[in-house]
């Protein structure tokens, strides 16, 4: 699972040397910027797309604001207005480039102002652009579980619990069943476990009707007295079971 976390899922992009393989996601990349974003839109300030979309992409899973974003690209010295950035960001999903995940709030203006987390469209697009000289495995397994939701044609939010406590997914499925679920790599250190456990146990209380899953990389840590209600398992395993009919 590893090495697909590492490729990605593109048909082309397997089974080649990582050197070719970086190069044909990069033209990729390019693609959709030139062809579906730059000539389909129009787009003039090309500087601040490509800044955009290296952010993006480099940033797996993590909390993106354009207000934020703005205010460094305005230290840089690139001017783009906001309602630009606000423009781009929906073209390059409107081009399945990235996904964004909102913040679940039954208020609208509660989500509108709270960062949305940003995601590549494909786990094997994170090392092109990531220049921290991590592994990222964990947001790589972030990523491969939001685009396999999305297959699963879920609608899907993130949880911030009012005690501070996050929890990346809740799924919600056509039929009305929803499921909180935690994403985590690692589960060597019982603090981690706990951690991830108090998050789910939080978000749970506030949707008491929504199954709770733990996934995780391997099966080794995964804690063996796990709270009542809460179902833990490698990622593996989640991934290549049927989908729960809705």
């Amino acid at each position: 699972m590893l090495d697909w976390l590492q490729a990605g899922g593109f048909p082309e992009a397997q089974g080649i040397d990582t050197a070719s393989r970086h190069q044909l996601l990069r033209d990729y990349v390019d693609v959709a910027v030139l062809r579906d974003v730059i000539d389909r839109h129009e787009v003039s300030n090309v500087v601040g797309l490509r800044a955009l979309v290296r952010h993006l992409l480099g940033n797996a899973g993590s909390m993106f604001s354009v207000e934020k974003f703005h205010a460094v690209l305005r230290s840089l010295g690139i001017s783009i207005g906001r309602d630009t950035l606000h423009q781009l960001l929906a073209h390059l999903e409107d081009c399945f480039l990235v996904r964004l995940v909102w913040m679940e709030s039954g208020s609208e203006r509660q989500r509108m102002v709270n960062p949305r987390k940003a995601y590549p469209v494909d786990p094997g697009l994170i090392p092109l652009f990531d220049r921290t000289g991590r592994a990222n495995v964990g947001h790589a397994l972030e990523t491969a579980v939001l685009v396999e939701l999305e297959r699963r044609r879920c609608d899907v939010t993130y949880v911030r619990t009012p005690e501070g406590y996050e929890v990346d997914f809740l799924a919600r499925r056509a039929g009305g069943d929803a499921e909180l679920i935690q994403v985590c790599a690692d589960l060597a250190d019982p603090a981690t476990g706990d951690r991830e456990l108090r998050a789910l146990a939080t978000a749970g209380a506030r949707f008491p009707r929504a199954r709770r899953r733990l996934l995780t990389l391997h099966r080794e840590g995964i804690p063996g007295d796990l709270p009542a209600g809460v179902e833990a398992q490698p990622a593996y395993e989640w991934l290549l079971a049927p989908p729960v009919s809705a």
